[in-house]
Protein backbone atom coordinates (compact mmCIF):
# COMPACT_ATOMS: atom_id res chain seq x y z
CA UNK A 1 0.00 0.00 0.00
CA UNK A 2 1.54 3.10 -0.74
CA UNK A 3 1.49 6.02 2.00
CA UNK A 4 1.45 10.17 1.50
CA UNK A 5 4.86 9.67 3.20
CA UNK A 6 6.20 7.86 0.06
CA UNK A 7 8.39 10.23 -1.77
CA UNK A 8 7.83 11.49 -5.66
CA UNK A 9 9.95 10.33 -8.29
CA UNK A 10 11.33 12.85 -10.52
CA UNK A 11 14.04 12.31 -13.17
CA UNK A 12 15.77 13.47 -16.80
CA UNK A 13 18.47 12.77 -18.87
CA UNK A 14 20.75 15.72 -17.09
CA UNK A 15 19.97 18.79 -14.86
CA UNK A 16 17.21 20.68 -17.46
CA UNK A 17 14.67 18.33 -14.86
CA UNK A 18 15.61 20.39 -11.75
CA UNK A 19 14.03 23.54 -13.38
CA UNK A 20 10.55 21.32 -12.69
CA UNK A 21 12.29 20.31 -9.28
CA UNK A 22 11.98 23.95 -8.27
CA UNK A 23 8.55 24.19 -9.24
CA UNK A 24 7.12 21.32 -8.06
CA UNK A 25 9.44 22.08 -4.09
CA UNK A 26 7.28 25.35 -4.22
CA UNK A 27 3.79 23.92 -4.79
CA UNK A 28 4.45 21.10 -2.77
CA UNK A 29 6.68 21.92 -0.19
CA UNK A 30 5.55 19.01 2.17
CA UNK A 31 6.35 16.10 -0.18
CA UNK A 32 9.63 14.52 -0.26
CA UNK A 33 11.32 14.60 -3.93
CA UNK A 34 13.71 11.31 -5.06
CA UNK A 35 15.69 13.22 -8.50
CA UNK A 36 17.50 11.25 -10.53
CA UNK A 37 19.58 12.67 -13.75
CA UNK A 38 20.03 10.23 -16.01
CA UNK A 39 23.14 11.70 -16.90
CA UNK A 40 25.56 8.78 -18.14
CA UNK A 41 23.14 8.71 -21.05
CA UNK A 42 22.46 12.48 -21.63
CA UNK A 43 20.86 13.89 -23.68
CA UNK A 44 18.21 12.25 -24.72
CA UNK A 45 17.02 14.80 -27.28
CA UNK A 46 19.55 13.39 -29.69
CA UNK A 47 19.30 9.43 -28.89
CA UNK A 48 16.60 7.13 -31.27
CA UNK A 49 13.24 6.79 -29.53
CA UNK A 50 13.50 3.20 -28.60
CA UNK A 51 17.12 3.96 -26.52
CA UNK A 52 14.84 6.89 -24.89
CA UNK A 53 11.86 4.66 -24.14
CA UNK A 54 14.03 1.60 -22.62
CA UNK A 55 15.82 4.33 -20.35
CA UNK A 56 12.43 5.72 -19.02
CA UNK A 57 11.34 1.76 -18.17
CA UNK A 58 14.71 1.15 -16.36
CA UNK A 59 14.30 4.63 -14.17
CA UNK A 60 10.51 4.03 -13.40
CA UNK A 61 11.63 0.88 -12.06
CA UNK A 62 14.46 1.41 -10.27
CA UNK A 63 12.63 5.02 -8.63
CA UNK A 64 9.53 2.55 -7.65
CA UNK A 65 11.27 -0.75 -6.14
CA UNK A 66 14.65 0.94 -4.89
CA UNK A 67 12.84 4.00 -3.33
CA UNK A 68 9.26 3.16 -3.36
CA UNK A 69 8.26 6.74 -4.70
CA UNK A 70 4.21 7.14 -5.04
CA UNK A 71 4.10 9.57 -8.24
CA UNK A 72 6.38 9.95 -11.20
CA UNK A 73 7.45 13.10 -12.78
CA UNK A 74 9.20 12.64 -15.91
CA UNK A 75 11.06 15.93 -16.22
CA UNK A 76 11.83 15.79 -19.81
CA UNK A 77 9.89 16.32 -22.95
CA UNK A 78 11.75 13.77 -25.13
CA UNK A 79 11.00 10.91 -22.65
CA UNK A 80 7.41 11.98 -22.06
CA UNK A 81 7.40 11.78 -25.98
CA UNK A 82 9.09 8.39 -26.14
CA UNK A 83 7.41 6.76 -23.49
CA UNK A 84 4.88 8.16 -21.37
CA UNK A 85 1.84 5.80 -23.11
CA UNK A 86 3.67 2.52 -22.93
CA UNK A 87 4.98 3.43 -19.18
CA UNK A 88 1.50 4.51 -17.50
CA UNK A 89 0.18 1.13 -19.19
CA UNK A 90 2.81 -0.81 -17.45
CA UNK A 91 2.58 1.08 -14.03
CA UNK A 92 -1.27 1.81 -14.21
CA UNK A 93 -1.19 2.34 -10.60
CA UNK A 94 1.55 5.02 -10.02
CA UNK A 95 0.31 8.76 -10.58
CA UNK A 96 2.48 9.65 -13.58
CA UNK A 97 3.29 13.19 -15.06
CA UNK A 98 4.49 13.90 -18.19
CA UNK A 99 6.05 17.12 -19.54
CA UNK A 100 5.22 18.58 -23.27
CA UNK A 101 6.29 21.91 -24.68
CA UNK A 102 3.72 24.80 -23.85
CA UNK A 103 1.94 24.84 -27.29
CA UNK A 104 -1.62 25.10 -26.17
CA UNK A 105 -1.11 28.25 -23.59
CA UNK A 106 1.04 29.79 -26.27
CA UNK A 107 -1.87 29.63 -28.36
CA UNK A 108 -4.25 31.17 -26.43
CA UNK A 109 -1.98 33.87 -25.01
CA UNK A 110 -0.36 35.25 -28.21
CA UNK A 111 -1.37 38.23 -29.45
CA UNK A 112 0.48 38.07 -33.08
CA UNK A 113 -0.26 34.56 -33.50
CA UNK A 114 2.88 34.06 -34.40
CA UNK A 115 5.12 31.33 -31.52
CA UNK A 116 8.91 30.68 -31.64
CA UNK A 117 9.47 27.04 -30.46
CA UNK A 118 12.96 25.56 -29.05
CA UNK A 119 12.70 21.78 -28.14
CA UNK A 120 15.30 19.29 -28.73
CA UNK A 121 15.34 16.97 -32.32
CA UNK A 122 13.60 14.35 -30.26
CA UNK A 123 10.89 16.41 -29.18
CA UNK A 124 10.33 18.03 -32.62
CA UNK A 125 9.99 15.01 -34.69
CA UNK A 126 8.44 12.70 -32.65
CA UNK A 127 4.17 11.98 -33.02
CA UNK A 128 3.15 13.68 -29.69
CA UNK A 129 4.54 17.02 -30.45
CA UNK A 130 3.33 17.29 -33.71
CA UNK A 131 -0.10 16.45 -32.71
CA UNK A 132 0.22 19.11 -30.60
CA UNK A 133 0.60 22.15 -33.28
CA UNK A 134 -1.82 20.22 -35.28
CA UNK A 135 -4.90 20.29 -32.24
CA UNK A 136 -3.83 23.94 -31.28
CA UNK A 137 -2.05 25.15 -34.66
CA UNK A 138 -5.31 26.42 -36.74
CA UNK A 139 -5.31 30.29 -35.76
CA UNK A 140 -1.46 30.53 -35.11
CA UNK A 141 2.22 30.37 -36.37
CA UNK A 142 4.11 28.03 -34.99
CA UNK A 143 7.60 28.48 -35.95
CA UNK A 144 10.01 25.31 -34.59
CA UNK A 145 13.62 24.89 -34.12
CA UNK A 146 15.70 21.57 -33.00
CA UNK A 147 18.22 22.89 -30.80
CA UNK A 148 20.77 20.10 -31.76
CA UNK A 149 23.67 21.02 -28.93
CA UNK A 150 22.11 23.09 -26.98
CA UNK A 151 20.90 20.93 -23.67
CA UNK A 152 24.33 19.68 -23.57
CA UNK A 153 25.85 22.56 -23.84
CA UNK A 154 24.02 24.25 -20.96
CA UNK A 155 24.55 20.96 -18.89
CA UNK A 156 28.28 21.64 -19.39
CA UNK A 157 28.16 25.47 -18.32
CA UNK A 158 26.40 24.73 -15.28
CA UNK A 159 30.06 23.66 -13.68
CA UNK A 160 31.19 26.99 -14.24
CA UNK A 161 29.37 29.46 -14.52
CA UNK A 162 31.95 32.08 -16.74
CA UNK A 163 33.10 28.78 -19.06
CA UNK A 164 34.21 28.40 -22.27
CA UNK A 165 30.32 26.72 -22.34
CA UNK A 166 29.05 29.43 -21.39
CA UNK A 167 29.83 31.24 -24.50
CA UNK A 168 28.32 28.14 -26.16
CA UNK A 169 25.23 28.51 -24.74
CA UNK A 170 24.87 32.45 -25.96
CA UNK A 171 26.39 31.39 -29.40
CA UNK A 172 23.50 28.29 -29.55
CA UNK A 173 20.96 30.91 -28.66
CA UNK A 174 21.89 33.65 -31.10
CA UNK A 175 21.67 31.30 -33.59
CA UNK A 176 18.61 29.18 -33.23
CA UNK A 177 16.37 32.29 -32.23
CA UNK A 178 18.01 33.98 -35.29
CA UNK A 179 16.84 31.08 -37.49
CA UNK A 180 13.34 31.15 -35.85
CA UNK A 181 13.25 34.48 -37.63
CA UNK A 182 11.86 38.04 -35.70
CA UNK A 183 10.81 38.64 -32.18
CA UNK A 184 8.47 41.44 -31.17
CA UNK A 185 4.77 42.66 -31.29
CA UNK A 186 4.41 43.80 -34.72
CA UNK A 187 2.37 41.90 -37.08
CA UNK A 188 3.65 38.55 -37.89
CA UNK A 189 6.28 38.83 -35.04
CA UNK A 190 6.77 36.36 -32.67
CA UNK A 191 5.36 38.06 -29.53
CA UNK A 192 5.83 34.37 -27.59
CA UNK A 193 8.83 31.66 -27.41
CA UNK A 194 8.29 28.19 -25.97
CA UNK A 195 10.88 26.77 -23.91
CA UNK A 196 10.84 22.73 -25.32
CA UNK A 197 13.10 21.20 -23.26
CA UNK A 198 13.70 21.76 -19.41
CA UNK A 199 17.17 22.45 -19.94
CA UNK A 200 16.06 25.73 -21.54
CA UNK A 201 14.90 27.12 -18.55
CA UNK A 202 18.58 27.50 -17.29
CA UNK A 203 19.16 29.63 -20.20
CA UNK A 204 16.30 32.11 -19.60
CA UNK A 205 18.63 35.42 -19.25
CA UNK A 206 20.33 34.75 -22.41
CA UNK A 207 17.16 34.32 -24.81
CA UNK A 208 15.74 37.24 -23.05
CA UNK A 209 18.61 39.58 -24.07
CA UNK A 210 18.06 37.95 -27.79
CA UNK A 211 14.34 38.04 -28.31
CA UNK A 212 13.38 41.09 -26.33
CA UNK A 213 11.51 42.31 -22.91
CA UNK A 214 8.01 41.73 -24.60
CA UNK A 215 8.06 38.56 -26.07
CA UNK A 216 7.10 36.18 -23.09
CA UNK A 217 8.98 33.28 -22.63
CA UNK A 218 6.73 30.17 -21.32
CA UNK A 219 7.90 27.06 -19.91
CA UNK A 220 5.80 23.67 -18.38
CA UNK A 221 7.10 24.00 -14.89
CA UNK A 222 4.57 25.42 -12.87
CA UNK A 223 2.01 23.67 -14.63
CA UNK A 224 3.21 20.12 -14.28
CA UNK A 225 3.85 20.75 -10.49
CA UNK A 226 -0.08 21.78 -10.16
CA UNK A 227 -1.09 18.90 -12.24
CA UNK A 228 0.98 16.70 -9.88
CA UNK A 229 -0.99 18.60 -6.74
CA UNK A 230 -3.98 17.45 -8.57
CA UNK A 231 -3.12 13.95 -9.01
CA UNK A 232 -2.21 13.43 -5.41
CA UNK A 233 -4.93 15.00 -3.88
CA UNK A 234 -7.18 12.28 -6.66
CA UNK A 235 -5.04 9.39 -5.13
CA UNK A 236 -5.31 10.81 -1.56
CA UNK A 237 -1.50 11.06 -0.83
CA UNK A 238 -0.93 14.33 -0.55
CA UNK A 239 0.97 15.14 2.25
CA UNK A 240 0.27 17.79 4.88
CA UNK A 241 1.77 21.32 4.16
CA UNK A 242 4.31 22.61 7.03
CA UNK A 243 2.39 25.26 8.92
CA UNK A 244 5.19 27.93 8.59
CA UNK A 245 4.20 31.92 8.78
CA UNK A 246 7.06 32.21 5.33
CA UNK A 247 4.18 32.19 2.20
CA UNK A 248 7.76 31.54 0.12
CA UNK A 249 8.25 28.07 2.14
CA UNK A 250 9.84 25.14 -0.02
CA UNK A 251 10.57 21.36 0.74
CA UNK A 252 14.33 21.68 2.31
CA UNK A 253 17.22 19.81 2.15
CA UNK A 254 16.37 16.85 4.16
CA UNK A 255 13.36 16.41 1.75
CA UNK A 256 15.69 15.95 -1.24
CA UNK A 257 17.48 12.77 -2.61
CA UNK A 258 19.44 13.87 -5.64
CA UNK A 259 21.20 11.31 -7.70
CA UNK A 260 23.58 10.46 -11.09
CA UNK A 261 24.01 8.20 -12.95
CA UNK A 262 27.24 9.57 -14.16
CA UNK A 263 29.39 11.91 -13.04
CA UNK A 264 28.34 14.06 -10.39
CA UNK A 265 30.12 17.42 -10.74
CA UNK A 266 27.60 19.04 -12.90
CA UNK A 267 24.56 17.82 -10.70
CA UNK A 268 25.95 18.98 -7.82
CA UNK A 269 27.14 22.75 -9.37
CA UNK A 270 23.21 22.89 -10.59
CA UNK A 271 21.87 22.25 -7.45
CA UNK A 272 23.52 25.10 -5.81
CA UNK A 273 23.60 27.22 -8.27
CA UNK A 274 19.58 27.05 -9.14
CA UNK A 275 18.16 25.78 -6.09
CA UNK A 276 20.46 26.42 -3.04
CA UNK A 277 20.90 23.06 -2.22
CA UNK A 278 24.18 21.70 -0.92
CA UNK A 279 26.60 18.83 -2.21
CA UNK A 280 25.43 16.32 0.46
CA UNK A 281 22.34 15.94 -1.48
CA UNK A 282 23.74 14.45 -4.34
CA UNK A 283 24.74 10.94 -4.89
CA UNK A 284 25.96 8.18 -7.08
CA UNK A 285 22.85 6.27 -8.66
CA UNK A 286 22.82 2.54 -8.28
CA UNK A 287 21.03 2.22 -11.96
CA UNK A 288 23.68 1.50 -14.18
Amino acid sequence: MTLPAAPIGVFDSGIGGLSVLQALRHELPGEHFVYLADSAHAPYGERGDAFVSQRTHAIARHLRMQHGIKALVIACNTATAAAVESLREAMPDVPMIGVEPAIKPAALSSQTHHIGVMATRGTVESRRFKKLLQEHGQHVAFHVQACDGLARAIERSTQEADSHDGCDVQALCADYTRALGRFGLKTSEMDTLVLGCTHYVFAKEALRALVGPDVQLIDTGAAVARQTRRLLARAQLLQPEPVVPDAQAVAGPAQIQLMATGQLQALQAAAARWLQLPASCCSASQLA
